[in-house]
């Protein structure tokens, strides 16, 4: 009986998993980016305008979300990689 060859990539379903996580951690990083960025944007107009209650929450609440978005995102898109890398140094 020959033995059997590893499933096609498409259809392992860890490697189809693993693909759509790490699909998503780009998007968590992109838009947790980009809240980041709004945040110090907010943060310089509240410096050189003046800061009010508004813009103070503003920011916070601002600096939440990027923070929520990009934590896991991060440590999932560094697992995803570590997986890969495992995956091609065991030949699989």
């Amino acid at each position: 009986m020959a033995p059997s060859s590893p499933p096609p990539r498409s259809t392992d379903p860890v490697r189809a998993r693993r693909e759509q996580v790490a699909r998503w951690t780009l998007l968590a990083n992109r838009v947790g980016y980009l809240v980041l960025a709004l945040a110090v944007t907010l943060f310089v107009l509240a410096f050189l305008f003046g800061f009010t209650s508004t813009m103070a929450a503003l920011i916070v609440a601002s600096l939440i979300v990027s923070f929520v978005l990009l934590a896991p995102s991060i440590v999932l898109g560094y697992a995803v990689k570590a997986a890969e890398r495992d995956d091609m140094e065991r030949g699989f």
